[in-house]
């Protein structure tokens, strides 16, 4: 099967967070999954570079917009290496093969008359990049952004026919699995009876020079939204797809997109009506992720809890991060996550569960077997079915159900002890240790390829690896 997966592209007007690092290791882990089972996957991320945030961030920095977006693009960069992903491409918003398919989404989309232009006013969140209509705002603020100020602007904008796509949007939310958890697509149901608004996609480049100019006139220059979303096809080489990536992942395959749980309105609304005038296949599935805080409280430099996902890895290694990120995070709703989980979570469950299990299994297999002992094991990977619905804190939980076991069994059996009096049977169970260890480090793969990687390579030189977890 082909497979396409992306996450979304992280707006680059500050440093990656721990959200972020969430978002990325979850698509990541199915990237994985569906390789280790055989799939055709194409896995890509990116960075979000254009808009007012940008311009504004950029001006307070004393720099230029594009030195500016360069050296975020380049944090984020540092991800794939700091959490292990395997992503196959990295789309910036800046790169001219994006900017030519942004012009082109938008000459599709004007060619079916899905764009006009008029006179607006109305109340903008710069923190959205986006107008807010009467139903979105509470109290006079937007409810993502309330300690922000909303601008009172009148400008001459182009607009998209966002209210023609009403049905058709119902239509396509009506397909099973669309998105995941199914509330998320209630919500969207909900938000599409509730009446569609046709939406701004200009600014006037006079007010806003940073971002794509529109096809035909240089005075307006596309809203951050319309540009960025058209990532997920241009990552693949639409329109011209040389490689035909595009016609093997997005028309021919299984597509997938990874989402925050605000995310919703743009990614299975705005996107999928955008693919529809266009006349390209609607995404089949995005799943949307919960958001994270620290001590029950929002993440904010104010307070003091912020966690930086490369400060995570240097401290504690890659597979840890991930090991905490997948395991220990609701992968739909909000979760909780302090410094001092995480310490606790890594001590247990690494350091004194599976690091502590390699560590006597191998002990016994390089005291007591030999080279002709250890035989060829099938590599039994974690089937990829199990993460269909997206539930990656159960799978690992399946995972260490069965490392505990396997610990019980080394404790009450007692194989090092048996050895000494039935060599032959002893044996035998410190085979059946190793044979069960060889499974789970399989199992682990897509959530700690590191890791699983290390514990295979020491069965097959019989041989105890080196501490898998110090403690910290």
């Amino acid at each position: 099967m082909n497979r396409y997966i992306t996450t979304t592209l992280p707006y680059v007007n500050a440093d990656p967070h721990i959200g972020h690092a969430q978002e990325f290791v979850q698509a990541d882990a199915l990237a994985r999954a569906w390789r280790l089972a055989g799939d055709d996957v194409f896995f890509s991320t990116g960075t979000d570079e254009h808009g007012q945030k940008i311009y504004e961030a950029a001006q307070k920095a004393g720099q230029e917009p594009q030195a500016y977006v360069d050296h975020y693009a380049g944090e984020f960069k540092r991800l794939k290496e700091a959490l292990g992903l395997s992503n196959d491409a990295f789309i910036r918003t800046t790169d001219p093969r994006h900017v030519a398919a942004a012009q082109e989404m938008w000459r599709r989309c004007a060619a079916k008359g899905d764009i006009y232009k008029k006179t607006y006013a109305g109340l903008y969140c710069v923190g959205c990049e986006a107008f807010k209509t009467e139903k979105e705002i509470i109290d006079g603020k937007c409810p993502l952004h309330p300690n922000a100020e909303l601008k009172e602007i009148s400008e001459e904008n182009y607009f998209f026919k966002f209210s023609d796509y009403q049905e058709k949007l119902l239509g396509y939310l009506e397909r099973p699995g669309v998105i995941i958890p199914e509330w998320r697509r209630i919500e969207a149901i909900n938000f599409v009876k509730g009446g569609l608004e046709d939406f701004s996609i200009s600014r006037e480049a006079a007010r806003l020079s940073w971002g794509i100019p529109v096809p035909g006139d240089e005075e307006q220059v596309m809203y951050v939204w319309f540009d960025a979303l058209t990532n997920y096809i241009s990552t693949l080489g639409w329109p011209a797809d040389a490689e035909g990536d595009f016609k093997r992942f997005w028309e021919e395959g299984t597509t997938l997109q990874v989402a925050g749980k605000d995310q919703v309105r743009f990614q299975s609304l705005m996107w999928q009506a955008m693919l529809l005038s266009a006349d390209i296949k609607n995404t089949d599935t995005v799943f949307y992720h919960g958001f994270i805080t620290s001590g029950g409280q929002k993440m904010s430099k104010s307070l003091g809890n912020v966690i930086n996902p490369l400060d995570l890895v240097a401290t504690y290694g890659t597979d840890a991060a991930r090991y905490i990120l997948l395991r220990h995070l609701s992968p739909v709703e909000d979760s909780d996550l302090t410094l001092e989980a995480i310490r606790e979570h890594y001590t247990a469950h690494l350091t004194n569960g599976l690091g502590n299990l390699v560590a006597r299994v191998m002990k016994l297999a390089e005291a007591n077997l030999g080279s002709d002992d250890i035989t060829t094991m099938e590599t039994q990977p974690l089937s990829a079915d199990s993460l269909d619905d997206f539930q990656f804190n159960k799978a690992m939980d399946l995972i260490w159900a069965h490392a505990t076991r396997l610990d019980e069994y080394i404790t009450n059996e007692k194989p090092f002890a048996v050895i000494k009096d039935d060599p032959e049977e002893g044996k035998k169970m410190i085979l059946s240790c190793v044979t069960q260890l060889h499974a789970i480090a399989s199992m682990l793969a897509p959530f700690m390829p590191s890791t699983s990687d290390t514990i295979l390579t020491a069965i097959r030189e019989n041989k105890k690896p080196e501490n898998l977890f110090p403690r910290i």
